[in-house]
């Protein structure tokens, strides 16, 4: 039996080693070589130690799999095939190809299975932290003596690259601190990249590193060697105090005579010729491709079947814990369908006009604070600047190897794993996931942000410190281009709010919002309350762009700005009055918002026949032509900032009521 049991588990990793080799052939683009070595390693896990169920990809006490090295992602596509998942033979055969599930790096939502997009290199490792994270968490808050409601693992596969992107060293350094011991990382240890072998760049003690990173480290010396590995595995799942990397020698492109450890079968398909002799190295035959035997789809399958019955247990056990707890049952269930309680809004503050000015952000830690208790899946922090960026929940603990059920994050001076790891927070559902730092930092976030839009999954960025308003920190703090920059992300919503009410409206948008990140953006410096007895509503907020004060008559000219500007034009427009000059003044939060309006809509905003507009915003002027028009201008920034006190620095870049009203009268 155990020899019949070893021959199928063989014929079934070589199936999958040579469906990588044809799928890439047959695309003529792909990473074959990765796979190949990879396939030992993806048999144990799919057909020994990971509990999935392929009939119901989201079961949500599976355990999550993320493969970091997603450029070998046929690994993982023969496997979600093999196993019972929604995807075919012809999905296989269409790799890389236009509307294809099998996307040239694992795409979330693209095929089932895939628990997160991949592809820049260290991303997938810092999501597993998120993920891991999320797991802790949610554990802390629903499970119930005798009731282990989550208790899934995450798992994962990277690379030399994955370890040489410092993203992967800073989540490391987080996962170590908090004790992540459901994390199960195996690290493929090929020793080959695009360049060439590994030496020329890279040859550290990766194993002494992660040791002092806190994590739990096994050493594997054969790729091929599957009771080593299972071994190990079982270790790792034993060790649940530390995370562990178990580090696994394999051979690039393993079966391939001529490619066998060669950067050649890194990146590009082996050839045609290199493919027949694989396939005969293996016992195929080379003139066949993307053969399955039947066998080996069975043992697959069989092996899918078996997390039917496991979530079918699950499901029991949650039905007496729904129960015995129905409270806490209808509260996860609640918030892992994406929605929120009903009235929670009603908690919002309201701010008033003789209210002393407040900075936006502070304005930001007052709503968070207010709201907490009614939106308990609400959990997040700051990259170490939460007495700056004020969120902190005042009325809850930190998330600590000891209290997994705190709500406040330290990320420490990690911006980079900050942002990956929110991203795998957003999708473990039942949590909404922030993060905050100053707008100039976001540049440090870039890649999950990126990833983020691309998954439309929603962390919320917090981004204080938003212009040279910050003032004496200088030309290396005050962001000018990072506004454009955001805005350029398809997907993503970047709301820059006027006032504290409009802070207010910012953060119900963002709850609420469904489709990709959101980022606010707030001010270090104390603004004016706008008087909603005498203007018009924050809730204007929600469209976009509303005009919260209108002209005395048919307007001559619209003054337009976002944030800490709305003030300034309020001020310009009651000069330009006095003049005579009837001036409509719009409040732009959001760009994404406004353009999700009807054109009807629009037009009450920016009618067509008014054509003298003016934009006041001290960032890149990029972008805005399209709503000043060849008959307008914009006052922003076309250099960096300088290190002055806030006041001088308006001064000297001319935001001030004065300039704003002679650049007005010039369009006129």
């Amino acid at each position: 039996m155990e020899s019949q049991t070893l021959e199928i588990e063989t014929l079934g990793i070589d199936t999958v080693r040579i469906l990588a080799a044809d799928a890439v052939q047959k695309a003529n683009s792909g990473h074959p070589g990765t796979p190949m070595a990879l396939a030992p390693m993806g048999h144990l896990l799919w057909s020994r130690f990971m509990e999935y169920n392929p009939k119901n990809p989201n079961w949500a006490n599976r355990d999550r799999f993320i493969l970091s090295n997603g450029h070998a992602c046929m690994l993982q596509y023969s496997f979600l095939y093999l196993t019972g998942y929604d995807i075919s033979l012809d999905d296989i055969k269409n790799f890389r190809q236009l509307n294809s599930k099998t996307a040239g790096h694992p795409e979330y939502g693209l095929a089932p299975g895939i628990d997160v997009t991949t592809g820049p290199l260290g991303q997938g490792f810092a999501n597993g932290v998120g993920f891991a994270i999320g797991q802790k968490h949610l554990a802390a808050r629903y499970n119930q003596p005798g009731f282990d409601i989550f208790n899934y693992k995450i798992y994962a596969i990277c690379s030399d690259g994955d370890l040489m992107e410092g993203v992967a060293s800073e989540a490391a350094s987080v996962a170590g601190h908090l004790e992540l011991g459901n994390i199960i990382y195996l690290y493929d240890d090929n020793h080959i990249s695009i360049e060439g072998d590994t030496d020329i760049t890279f040859n550290e003690d990766v194993g002494k590193r992660f040791e002092a990173y806190g994590w739990h480290v096994q050493t594997v010396t054969d790729g091929n060697d599957l009771n080593a590995m299972a071994n190990a595995l079982l270790n790792a799942k034993m060790e649940t105090q530390k995370p562990s990397i178990i580090k696994v020698r394999t051979q690039i492109a393993y079966g391939s005579p001529n490619k066998i450890n060669t950067a050649g079968a890194h990146g590009s398909p082996l050839g045609a010729d290199e493919v027949k002799l694989v396939k005969q190295f293996f016992g195929f035959d080379p003139e066949k491709s993307f053969v399955v035997p039947d066998e080996v789809l069975a043992y697959y399958q069989e092996k899918g079947a078996r997390g039917g019955e496991a979530e079918k247990k699950w499901n029991d056990l949650y039905a007496q814990y729904k129960e015995k707890f129905p409270e806490l049952a209808a509260e996860y269930e609640l918030f892992s369908s994406g929605k929120l309680p009903a009235g929670w809004e009603e908690k919002l503050p309201v701010f008033k006009g003789s209210d002393p000015k407040m900075a936006t952000r502070q304005a930001s830690g007052k709503v968070l604070n207010s709201i907490a208790a009614s939106l308990p899946a609400l959990i997040g922090g700051s990259a170490d600047l939460s007495p700056s960026t004020d969120t902190i929940l005042k009325e809850f603990t930190s998330f600590t190897p000891e209290q997994r059920d705190g709500r406040n994050f330290h990320f420490g001076i990690r911006e980079h794993s900050m942002g990956s790891i929110l991203n795998g927070m957003a999708l473990t559902k039942g949590v909404i996931p922030y993060g905050a730092t100053f707008l100039m930092f976001s540049e440090y976030m870039r890649p999950p942000i990126r990833l983020a839009a691309i998954m439309k999954i929603r962390p919320i960025y917090v981004y204080t410190h938003d212009s040279i308003g910050l003032g004496e920190d200088g030309t290396t703090h005050q962001p000018i281009e990072q506004l454009a920059s955001l805005r350029s992300i398809p997907r993503i919503t970047v709301i820059r709010p006027a006032d504290a009410n409009e802070t207010s409206q910012a953060w119900r948008v963002a709850l609420e919002h469904q489709d990709g990140p959101v980022a606010l953006i707030l001010t270090r410096q104390g603004l004016p309350i706008l008087d909603q007895d005498k203007y018009a509503k924050a809730t204007g907020l929600e469209k976009g762009a509303y005009v919260l004060s209108e002209a005395s008559k048919t307007p001559q000219i619209i003054l337009m700005a976002t944030g800490s500007e709305v003030s300034l034009i309020m001020q310009a427009q009651a000069k330009l009055e006095e003049d005579g000059i009837s001036t409509r003044v719009v409040s732009m939060p959001s760009w994404e918002l406004f353009e999700k309006q009807d054109a009807a809509y629009k037009e009450t905003v920016f009618p067509k026949a008014i054509k003298k507009r003016l934009a006041v915003e001290m960032a890149s002027p990029m972008g805005w032509h399209k709503y000043t028009t060849d008959e307008g201008d914009m006052l922003g920034m076309t250099t960096f900032g300088e290190s002055a006190p806030a006041e001088d620095l308006y001064k000297h870049f001319g935001f001030t009521v004065d300039n704003v009203v002679k650049k007005a009268k010039a369009l006129l």
